[in-house]
């Protein structure tokens, strides 16, 4: 079947997915999830398997949006007005999902005895699920408050969290996605060879994005009569610029794209014009492709064999974002109710964690865990997008916020 034909029918399908979520107040990207589901070789033969090991360039443009979307997010002035509560419950209740998981899975992992020959992998996968559990979805959340009309310091809250918790995987991700490639290697482990890489890609990535979310600054500060098509053109054409030598010179190319976003939304006089085109014209599109194709790379097979997995991410990971969303909170000694009933709020999981699942599948260094990492991604998601806004509901209920 002809690959433009099949993206078309992944597009149509994913949109009356949407819908029909939404429909059930459920987040529009539970429906893509599902439908990618549906599509998946190995329940329909509708897509072939050759189509699905041909959409890394999709997924990496779609990578590229997202990363840039959340840097765009970062506005110092932003910053400044929603105050330290807000970062410092953020730094918490990611970095305490990211211990949890982490060492949970070290411990655990080979007395699960799903596959004895990874065993000997525990701590890289720990280290990866550690990181991927950091980020948050806000769109369940935030689909919530606005069908409830729920406003309060609760609600503030987990939306300020959940736009922030993104970064925060994003930098645990660079880090530990290098260390664990040492240690799967196999090679001698030493810890300044470890660090001096993930730094180095940390640190270019930076330097990239910030010198490329100038040249667009100047480019649009010179350019006369820039239309929306033209806006659209310079985002695109400077992402793929960014992601592309990100790429090709080492650098961590989600970091770049998403300092790029950064350096554009605190510098450049159309700012709010350049993300507001961005979430009416192609953010739909871009979430559809990037959902749907990603439930594509299910791999039933691992999911059967590792369901456990799903379960034991799924409540550690939870388990973390409480204790850090509390620690934080008492920290800076906020309401009674924020310390009790923010974390539920912040169970939902997709967006950029998916997206990180997949670069490690495109890390040749992973090969033997990576379908299992993404299994457990997915399969997380999924529940996580199910039951997130049963959640939210909930917490924004008993803590009064929802009239």
């Amino acid at each position: 079947m002809h690959p433009i034909l099949l993206y078309g029918l992944v597009i149509i399908a994913g949109y009356i997915a949407g819908i029909v979520a939404e429909k059930a107040s459920l987040p529009r990207v539970t429906g893509y999830l599902l439908v990618g589901v549906l599509l998946n070789p190995q329940v329909t033969t509708i897509i072939p398997e050759g189509f699905i090991e041909n959409t890394q360039f999709v997924t990496n443009v779609s990578l590229a949006f997202i990363t840039f979307s959340v840097g765009g997010t970062l506005k110092l002035s932003k910053l400044k007005r929603m105050g330290k509560m807000i970062l410092l419950i953020t730094f918490f209740e990611a970095e305490f999902a990211f211990i949890v998981v982490a060492v949970g899975f070290y411990f655990l992992f080979p007395l699960l005895g799903i596959d004895s020959s990874l065993a000997v992998y525990s701590l890289p996968i720990g280290l990866l699920l550690g990181s991927l559990a950091c980020p948050t979805d806000p769109s369940a959340t935030l689909a919530v408050k606005h069908e409830y009309k729920a406003e309060g310091e609760v609600a503030s809250t987990i939306l300020g969290v959940a736009a922030f918790d993104d970064i925060m995987g994003i930098l645990n991700y660079s880090i530990f996605v290098a260390l664990a490639a040492v240690m799967m290697s196999g090679g001698e482990f030493h810890l300044f060879e470890a660090l001096k890489e993930p730094g180095m890609s940390i640190g270019g990535a930076i330097l990239l994005g910030s010198l490329m979310g100038t040249v667009f600054n100047l480019t649009t500060a010179v350019a006369h009569k820039i239309t929306d098509g033209v806006l659209i053109l310079l985002i695109f054409g400077f992402l793929m610029l960014s992601f592309g030598i990100a790429q090709l010179t080492g650098v961590d190319s989600l970091l770049t794209t998403m300092v790029m976003g950064i350096a554009i939304v605190n510098f450049n006089k159309q700012e709010e014009k350049i993300f507001r085109i961005l979430e009416s014209y192609t953010e739909e599109l871009i979430f559809v492709l990037f959902f749907v194709i990603s439930s594509m790379h299910l791999n039933f097979a691992v999911v059967s064999s590792s369901y456990w997995l799903i379960l034991i991410f799924i409540i550690m990971r939870a388990a973390g974002k409480f204790a850090g969303t509390f620690t934080g909170a008492t920290l800076v000694k906020a309401p009674h109710k924020v310390r009790r009933f923010t974390a539920g709020g912040l169970l939902p999981q997709g967006g950029i964690v998916i997206g990180l699942a997949l670069m490690i599948k495109q890390n040749g260094s992973f090969g033997s865990i990576a379908d299992m990492i993404i299994s457990v991604v997915i399969g997380a998601t999924i529940i996580h997008e199910i039951i997130g806004p049963v959640f939210a509901k909930l917490v924004l209920k008993r803590a009064g916020e929802i009239q």
